[in-house]
């Protein structure tokens, strides 16, 4: 089969591979579509230190056509959104509940051959049935959706909050739509490009700026969400949280990037400082959210190119231009 193979620090190839086999609890999935993410782009640049080769994409859904000989959840021709998420479920992060600190952490697309080619293998456990009225092509979204789900599960956001998000690409506009939906009273956004700003107003924010003094809110936010992993957004987004908020760092920053913080400031306006990694409990509560129309797909899913052009598209996405990329296998 075709596949997109991060080769070594830099080099991103679409190559032949042999066909994945599921072993007795995993099913073999025909990849519909396959999304772009920062963390395809920390992996080809050295940061993030998986075995190379390996063939990426953690955000990938599509039809069952192989499944394993101790499988009954599933069957060949149902369609399905896969959790990328692979926990030990033995040391002792994962049986306190925090299984995506697990201290043997991976992840299918990441440390596992993903979803960037024509068929990818999951455990049965990690593949959620979708409704017939989504299409596949779409459900990429499922998976960046639920790291938005556990990023306002960390938030417990409080009805009638004042929100402030740093970066409209895919993940600030994900949490744009969840903050509306969660009782923000309003909801503002800044970003430096002009084109994502668009459509955080497409989208109906509160207000949308290049620079958060442009939006003049002195006495700050309640809530205030960094989507960037920039430092110099993370930076001003600290300075902007009101008394007794919350800084949420939701974006994923290189390992060396270094902010400072105001230890009295913390203390004496009771600042909450926060993150939130990857998926926890939320994947099949996002996919339910996205068969209810949370996102609009159209919308969120500015670039539809095939696997051919994997290393193309993951040039675009580092450079900034469209919304999700998602690649489509089965179109080459």
């Amino acid at each position: 089969m075709k596949a997109a193979v991060i080769e070594s620090v830099g080099k991103a190839v679409v190559a032949e591979v042999p066909d994945p086999t599921p072993g007795p609890r995993e099913v073999v999935v025909e990849v519909a579509a396959c999304g772009l993410c920062g963390t395809d782009l920390h992996i080809l640049q050295g940061e993030f230190a998986p075995t190379l080769p390996v063939v990426p994409g953690h955000e990938f859904a599509g039809e069952v056509v192989g499944v394993g000989r101790d499988v009954t959840e599933v069957a060949v021709g149902d369609q399905v959104a896969v959790d990328p998420s692979l926990y030990c479920f033995e040391c002792r992060l994962c049986r306190s509940g925090h299984n995506n600190l697990c201290e043997r952490w991976a992840a299918i697309g990441v440390t596992t051959a993903g979803g960037a080619a024509q068929y990818a293998v999951a455990p049965v456990a990690n593949c959620v049935k979708l409704p017939e009225h989504i299409r596949t092509e779409d459900a990429a979204l499922i998976e960046p959706l639920s790291c938005a789900v556990r990023g306002y599960d960390v938030l417990q956001a409080r009805l009638g909050a004042h929100v402030l998000i740093y970066g409209s690409g895919t993940m600030g506009l994900m949490m744009l739509e969840l903050a509306k939906r969660t009782g923000a009273a309003r909801v503002d956004v800044v970003d430096l490009n002009p084109s994502r700003l668009a459509t955080a107003r497409q989208l109906g924010v509160s207000a949308s700026a290049a620079n958060a003094d442009e939006l003049d809110r002195p006495q700050g936010w309640d809530v205030v969400v960094d989507a960037t992993g920039n430092a110099a957004a993370i930076q001003d987004g600290l300075d902007r949280v009101a008394k007794a908020g919350t800084f949420l760092q939701f974006g994923v920053a290189d390992y060396a990037t270094r902010v400072q913080i105001d230890p009295y400031k913390i203390y004496n306006q009771e600042i909450t400082i926060t993150g939130s990694m990857a998926v926890l409990h939320s994947f099949e509560r996002a996919a339910e959210l996205f068969a209810n129309g949370v996102l609009d797909p159209e919308v969120f899913i500015s670039d539809r190119l095939p696997l051919g052009r994997y290393p193309q598209a993951l040039d675009q996405f580092a450079s900034g231009t469209g919304r999700k990329i998602v690649v489509l296998p089965q179109a080459g």
